[in-house]
């Protein structure tokens, strides 16, 4: 049975049993069009109006291979990636019928094999056109951009377009450019700190808002019928933009990139030449606008043009004057908003919501929105960004300090996640927690398109993540399984190689674990479904021993179930438990186990069978 609802600040299902949910983000190259393919800088680039996003994550001929593969790997919860421009690649009001009836296809197929799955509108700095993805290139052109000119003008930073590959993971410094800093503060916050801004008669915030609203509104109306789609993320990662930016002047405190101000992003974008760092940016005064518009801040009074001819911000302060906070006001205003558009048409749905990467949670309280969830996101940062994995040196990403020594780091990354636990349980009022990404980069060590990781270094890497959530006994889903990753492309998106499973060492396509990356580590015993409170799991991938403890509810009368995994177990299971009766059902990977009442406390050990 594929129910998922919440009770107190856990997801149960129709037995009422907690449910531990172990899966992945499917897939990280459903960030860009499957056909044309669109990595150059050509004609096609920018022709969103004949891109198409149905393919992606696979071909509807190939969901049975990948969907029990996953089925297998025990990863049964899916955080469905989709873009706005997915939806809505050619102009407002105007939807891909084919993707929307392909999307559904893939979606139902994957109820029939089990899978419960969450829709995740995702975005990355916005859009493919500011150096990310999810917003359709027409967002960008109905407030003034030219698409072609963000790079020249540094409004945003294309990795396609550089003309030397930047770095890992320098795309992330476009939150802090002039084109999706604008189009966020717009979004959130356009009616404060953009009133003169309009688009279609509309204000700017309306106009995006709605569109928004409107397009994973059709896509929840497709799916509203299919027991298998749980709920609706709000938006991934979504950032701020300018909203509190204390000084126009001043740059992001961290940064890894040459990266404009806000007041140099402004001036840059409209012509006027800019010293960023040791370099003089736009020495051919391109403009970042379209013929006949005008920089939105400008037309706003946030800066203007002396008698001189040159730029100058009149109100460096000019994004915190009206003190409007993103995490207490903007961003809650509009998660209210699309959660009572698309509980209207599916009114089970569970909303999931997250703050800003590294930031507290958003000032949302599960008496705000019925069936409230909260999603962050959380990287072992050192591995993430470095692609280098040192058993004794991690760091803290919420405190942003280092951390030295293996015992030292596995309490410091269990201590982070615990972070997440208080929000929901304390900030937000008691609301259940997943943490909607994790995962490490598999080309570590080595040159960008080699990318074979060290399987044993990969193994560790990610265990130890695993064990901070298995400490905190939190939901999570991998970042990510992307069907299509080789060596040589990753996962389609910026040099990123996080996909668990890879074309390229696919050497036995017979075998379903072929093509699998660190599995000894993925691929892990956990408790499905808990007849009650679960108090510890821990799992030891050198000798797969797991360990499992959890206090009954006399109420539920349906037996735990456990995940155990022939992939860690061929030879068969030894299982030891303090009472009660068990069942091991291998063709099914799933150890049923039935405690007694005699005792409040049980406990579960399972270990290879010699």
């Amino acid at each position: 049975m594929l129910a998922l609802t919440i009770h107190n600040n856990q997801f149960v299902d129709a037995y009422g049993r907690t449910l531990m949910l172990r899966g992945v983000n499917l897939a990280g190259s459903s960030k860009i069009p499957f056909a044309p393919r669109v990595e150059s800088d050509d004609a096609r680039f920018y022709d969103y109006k004949n891109v198409s996003f149905v393919g992606r994550p696979f071909a509807l001929r190939d969901a049975d291979e990948h969907l029990e593969r996953l089925r297998a790997w025990g990863l049964t919860f899916l955080r469905f990636v989709v873009t706005w421009e997915a939806i809505a690649p050619r102009g407002p009001n105007e939807y891909d019928a084919e993707y929307l009836d392909y999307a559904r296809a893939v979606i139902q197929k994957a109820g029939e094999y089990g899978m419960r799955v969450l829709i995740d509108p995702h975005q990355d700095v916005w859009s493919r056109f500011t150096g990310g993805d999810g917003a359709p290139g027409w967002t960008l052109e109905a407030v003034g951009f030219d698409l072609r000119n963000m790079t020249p003008t540094g409004a945003a930073l294309l990795h396609h377009t550089h003309p030397r590959r930047p770095p890992l993971l320098v795309w992330a410094t476009n939150y802090a450019r002039l084109a999706p800093a604008t189009m966020f503060t717009l979004f959130f916050a356009g009616d404060t700190f953009a009133p003169a801004t309009r688009i279609d008669g509309l204000p700017a915030q309306e106009f995006l808002q709605t569109r928004y609203i409107a397009a994973f509104s059709k896509l929840a109306e497709r799916l509203r019928d299919l027991d298998c789609v749980v709920g609706y993320e709000v938006m991934n990662e979504p950032s701020r933009g300018y909203i509190g930016w204390r000084n126009l002047y001043s740059s992001q405190q961290y940064r890894y990139w040459p990266t404009p101000s806000p007041a140099q992003a402004m001036f840059l974008g409209s012509g006027f030449p800019q010293r960023v760092w040791w370099k003089m940016a736009n020495r051919e005064r391109a403009r970042a606008w379209r013929d006949g518009c005008e920089c939105v801040w400008k037309q706003n009074g946030v800066w203007d043009v002396n008698a001189r001819g040159e730029p100058r911000v009149l109100h460096p302060d000019y994004f915190t004057r009206v003190g409007t906070s993103f995490a207490r006001d903007a961003y809650p205003a509009f998660a209210k908003r699309f959660a009572r558009a698309i509980q209207s048409i599916d009114p089970r749905a569970l909303i999931f919501v997250q703050g800003e990467p590294g930031e507290a949670a958003p000032a949302l309280h599960r008496g705000d929105i019925p069936n409230l969830a909260y999603a962050p996101h959380w990287y072992d940062g050192i591995t993430l960004m470095a692609r280098r994995y040192w058993h004794h040196l991690g760091a803290d990403m919420l405190k942003r300090r280092l951390v030295l020594g293996a015992g030292a780091i596995q309490r410091s990354f269990a201590a982070q996640l615990a972070v997440f636990r208080h929000e929901a349980n304390v900030a937000m009022g008691g609301v259940p927690t997943l943490l909607g990404e994790f995962g490490i980069p598999f080309d570590l060590h080595q040159p960008a398109l080699l990318r074979r990781a060290d399987e044993m270094l990969a193994t560790r890497a990610l265990d130890r993540s695993f064990r901070a959530l298995e400490t905190n006994l939190m939901n999570g889903t991998l970042w990510n399984y992307s069907p299509d990753n080789t060596f040589e492309i990753g996962d389609s998106f910026n040099g990123e190689d996080l996909s668990i499973f890879t074309q390229s060492e696919r050497a036995q396509p017979q075998d379903i674990h072929s093509g699998g990356r660190a599995l000894r580590a993925v691929i892990r015993p956990y408790p499905r479904a808990t007849a009650g409170k679960p108090t510890r799991v821990h799992f030891d991938w050198h000798a797969r021993a797991f360990e499992f403890s959890f206090e009954h509810d006399d109420a539920i009368a349906a037996p735990t179930e456990i995940f155990a995994p022939t992939f860690q177990y061929p030879r068969g299971v030894r299982v030891t438990v303090s009472d009660g009766s068990f069942e091991y059902d291998a063709a099914r990977q799933i150890l049923i186990y039935c405690h007694t009442s005699q005792r409040r406390a049980h406990h579960i050990r399972l270990t290879p069978a010699t």
